[in-house]
């Protein structure tokens, strides 16, 4: 039977064994020290290499506010006007803003990315300026890490396409027919735009970035101007045909009444040459009708002629605009790679593999002794 006496007995064992195990433990790590050392040295020489041969990478980027469109339609004082003679000129509101975030699907659209990779540069290592596709496809030069991730991981799909052979050659599409059609050297140089150019929203503060990542910090900065100013067009022409619409709308309206006022100015003209004697009531009444007909399409004439102005004026005004407060600048720095940071997580790396070696073999032998014990 326990006795109080006992406990604290007890419990002066259990921090004894606890003692023991982790002298034990420490006892184990410095034999092992060496193995330890041989990893860590190990991580080192490898996170050396790996910090090395890792291509630089350099970051261009502009931060840009994008202005929308809150102001109301001007036809909204001609609509009741309008709607009297059976032309209906909308409920009042301009033609709706792009969404800001709809930007980053238009540059990740194929348009835009085959219009960037048509556009020149200023490469590294070449003379002169060549399009992003050119320099992809021939000047482009993956890098001691490229190539042997290319045959390592990437062995398997040039296996793979070695046997499945060139693509077929696609037939060639009439003028009168819009479907996209990519080779393969462009879908690849699209994808490879798409990972290097990048468009982040800030719902908070209403801006956006735009960024650009190549190995070269001139070529970054280009196609980021490039892209900013691609950006701007893509959302000019889409506003701009919002509006271009409804002048052609206008416009078309306005030949139409105008014809009709010219029409009714004929038919009362007429009537009045007829009629220049004559004092009857029903001669009076039709001079009236006629009159009142004539007035409504002067009306609408004349409004829709102001009208046809106002909208000449507002396709030239209602151009959206991308504020830009932090302009692309040719960046000093890299951003990638950050070779301390590599180099110690390969060390750590080294360390932990080579501790768990020498646990592991310790491990190992105690239950090769009990297995040979039993």
């Amino acid at each position: 039977m326990n006795t109080p006496d006992t406990k604290p007995a007890q419990t002066e064992n259990k921090t004894s064994d606890d003692e023991i195990d982790l002298i034990a433990l420490a006892k184990t790590l410095w034999n092992g020290r060496r193995t330890v050392i041989k990893f860590i040295l190990i991580g080192m020489v490898l996170g050396l290499v790996f910090a090395l041969i890792t291509p630089k990478e350099f970051i261009a980027s502009t931060v840009m506010v994008p202005q929308t469109s809150s102001s109301t339609n001007k036809l909204g004082g001609l609509s009741s006007l309008a709607a009297m003679a059976g032309v209906n000129l909308g409920s009042g509101s301009t033609a709706e803003s792009l969404s800001p975030m709809i930007y980053p699907q238009i540059m990740q659209s194929i348009p835009f990315q085959l219009e960037l990779m048509d556009s020149q540069f200023k490469c590294p290592d070449v003379d002169q300026p060549v399009s992003l596709f050119d320099y992809y496809t021939e000047y482009e030069k993956p890098g001691l890490l490229g190539t042997v991730k290319k045959y390592t991981f990437g062995l398997p799909g040039l296996i793979l396409k070695a046997v499945k052979g060139k693509p077929d050659q696609q037939p060639a599409l009439g003028d009168s027919s819009r479907l996209l059609s990519l080779t393969e050297d462009q879908d690849q140089v699209r994808k490879k735009i798409s990972e290097q150019i990048s468009l982040d929203i800030n719902d908070k503060d209403g801006y956006i970035t735009l960024s650009s990542r190549f190995n070269d910090p001139l070529l970054a900065a280009q196609v980021a101007q490039k892209a900013q100013s691609m950006l701007q067009e893509y959302i000019t022409k889409y506003k701009l045909e919002k509006a271009a619409d409804q002048l052609r709308f206008v416009e078309a309206r306005f030949q139409e009444k105008k014809a009709e006022f010219e029409e009714a100015q004929k038919d009362l003209a007429l009537f009045r040459d007829r009629n220049k004697n004559v004092s009857s009531a029903i001669a009076m009444t039709e001079q009236e009708q006629l009159q009142s007909q004539y007035n409504l399409a002067y009306s609408v004439y004349s409004e829709l002629a102001k009208q046809v102005e106002q909208a000449q004026i507002q396709v030239k005004e209602d151009t959206p605009i991308l504020t830009v407060i932090e302009p692309v600048r040719v960046p000093l720095e890299k951003s990638k790679p950050n070779r301390p940071l590599i180099l110690i997580i390969w060390i750590f790396l080294g360390g932990i593999i080579g501790v768990g070696t020498v646990f592991g073999r310790e491990f190992y032998s105690a239950v090769k002794e009990r297995w040979s014990a039993e």
